[in-house]
């Protein structure tokens, strides 16, 4: 994949993260509600995710690709935190909300460490 089409595939995914992020937004107040821990840190990694993707863009060379590792990690710690709290009780499992996740969290995975490899 060309530097190019790699650029614009980040700026989709950021675009597509921040609906998620919209939709995570109530189950972040339920969670946080239950459990102020658990909340705080699924609101910290969620953020994380946008946050990184954008730092990221900014980047070159390894560095950018160190700030799409980081932002792999806090999809997935997002998607940890919602699974704990559906776990422990504090909401019913939003299985839609969970699929977008794992999509980002694919894209992530193709676009930060390549096709064909897992992380």
């Amino acid at each position: 994949m060309g530097a190019g089409r790699r650029e614009v595939t980040m700026l989709e995914v950021y675009r597509r993260y921040l609906g998620v992020l919209t939709r995570l937004r109530p189950v972040l107040v339920a969670v946080e509600r239950r459990d102020a821990d658990l909340g705080r840190q699924c609101r910290r990694a969620a953020c994380s995710v946008a946050l990184n993707l954008s730092e990221g863009s900014g980047s070159e060379g390894g560095t950018r690709r160190q700030r799409y590792l980081t932002a792999l990690g806090s999809a997935r710690e997002t998607v940890a935190c919602v699974e704990v709290a559906v776990a422990l009780g504090y909401l019913e499992e939003p299985a839609a909300l969970l699929r977008e996740l794992g999509g980002v969290v694919g894209t992530l995975v193709v676009l930060a460490v390549g096709k064909g490899q897992r992380r």
